[in-house]
């Protein structure tokens, strides 16, 4: 069952124009990277054939594109706790506690922030990400605490990712890392990738890895840590840890790329704020939380 489809013929005055850029210029609602996902689930034919989000238009040619039914979610929505630090008709702000997985997966169908999102959203979430992920437009990982982003159609998605995408999208973090700076300030520019022999692992490596860009400030110092400020450029799977890692400052309590710490499960890492344009009012939106517990008694602890 198809909830949308339009039919198009291309002008002569937009003959060489790329599909999705001439796309989103006829149908408004439909972002790039909306229409780049409906070409590659076959929901976009120019003269009934199938393209790729290169394809170059000529005069008269035929596009049909057909917007199918959100796929009804199978996920279990659960009555769990959850902080939700602002909510609209598109989007929802949400602190995540630390230890709380974000969306189900082998060995985690219950009791992550998705089974939550369905039951306080009553299933009105984006479908983009499939129906283990929905709404879920950025992720931070289980014992990573702070504040994220979760959109409730597929327009509101779509903006977002595309300012992810885009760079202008704002996350900061604070973490307490091991050991002291030469520097207040700097940038580790290093790309990341899985690792060669460890999967479940990122690393910096020049091999099928992405750009990564990671901005630090100095908030203290102490006998043997530093509690830092963070800025993400780019939104890489585990780009703090790894990035602090790579220059010989592990996050502290980082299992994976440091050591374990007495009294902490995993990283002392939070995500403090996000900013953003919304998509609805055009307007720059940005929200801080407190730093939890667990952080600030790790800050009591090291002094």
């Amino acid at each position: 069952m198809k909830m949308e489809k339009y039919n198009l013929t291309v002008p002569d005055n937009c003959e060489g124009l790329r599909i999705d850029k001439w796309l989103s210029e006829q149908e408004p609602s439909l972002t790039r990277s909306m229409i780049q996902k409906l070409i590659s689930d076959g929901n976009i034919t120019v003269n009934g054939k199938n393209v790729s989000k290169n394809c170059i238009l000529k005069q008269g040619m035929t596009v049909i594109v057909d917007i199918p039914e959100p796929k009804e979610l199978s996920v279990i929505a659960e009555n769990l706790p959850l902080e939700i630090v602002y909510q609209d008709n598109d989007l929802l702000v949400v602190n995540k506690p630390k230890g709380m997985v974000v969306h189900p997966a082998a060995g985690n169908y219950e009791g992550t922030m998705v089974n939550a999102l369905l039951y306080h959203c009553k299933g009105q979430l984006s479908s983009i990400n499939g129906v283990i992920r929905p709404g879920i437009v950025h992720r931070i990982d289980k014992n990573t605490s702070g504040l994220l982003i979760v959109a409730k159609n597929d327009k509101a998605h779509s903006f977002l990712a595309d300012q992810i995408k885009e760079h202008s999208f704002t996350r900061e973090y604070e973490a307490v890392v091991c050991g002291r700076f030469k520097e207040k300030n700097g940038t580790v520019s290093a790309p990341i990738g899985r690792h060669p022999i460890d999967r479940k692992k990122m690393c910096v490596t020049d091999k099928n890895s992405k750009n990564a860009v990671t901005h630090f400030t100095v908030i203290e110092e102490f006998d043997k840590y530093t509690h830092l400020r963070l800025r993400l450029e780019t939104g890489r799977t585990h780009q703090i840890r790894v990035h602090m890692a790579y220059i010989g400052h592990p996050v502290l309590g980082d299992d994976v790329y440091g050591k374990a710490y007495k009294g902490i499960d995993g990283q002392c890492l939070h995500a403090k704020k996000i900013g953003f344009i919304h998509p609805s009012t055009g307007e720059y939106m940005e929200f801080d939380s407190e730093l939890p517990d667990y952080f600030t008694n790790i800050l009591k602890t090291i002094k």
